[in-house]
């Protein structure tokens, strides 16, 4: 049942996001065979962790759906080599990436961040039969679709 209810949370984006943020989803699935993904559907946007257990404290990666953008988080980014300076953020341990679309996830420099990001993982990723869990629904969101245009 997660499955249909990530889905029908990914829907109630735009368009352009929500395609958007199946497509990063197909990707860092392909990545990271048999992660857990712990879904939380915030007040802020939906957010999507990638985990080799059901401990979000051993998540490594997640994206965030927002209204206008998706957004890829490395959960324990402020340790991760950065060359490129690529990371953005000023907290203690989460990085992010805005993300212009899912092919920015191919380009070498942020390739290298995620396999480093990956490496970080307490556990490994096995394999395993993907899971997916609902971990948390907010009663209040912000919209998740932009506001029409004002004519």
């Amino acid at each position: 049942m997660s499955e249909k209810e990530l889905e029908q949370f990914i829907r109630e984006f735009s368009g352009e996001t929500a395609a958007e943020g199946r497509d990063v989803l197909k990707k860092l699935r392909a990545r990271m065979p048999g992660a857990i993904e712990l879904v939380y559907d915030n007040y802020a946007g939906l957010v999507i962790g990638f985990s080799a257990t059901e401990k979000a404290s051993d998540a490594v990666l997640s994206i965030i759906l927002r209204r206008d953008h998706v957004t890829l988080c490395f959960l324990h980014g402020a340790t991760l080599r950065d060359p490129h300076q690529l990371l953005r953020g000023e907290g203690k341990r989460v990085r992010h990436i805005r993300l212009q679309n899912a092919q920015t996830l191919d380009e070498p420099a942020v390739a290298a961040l995620i396999a480093q990001s990956i490496a970080t993982s307490p556990a490994p990723f096995t394999g395993e039969p993907r899971r997916t869990i609902v971990r948390g629904i907010a009663r209040r969101r912000l919209p998740r679709r932009p506001a029409p245009a004002k004519r």
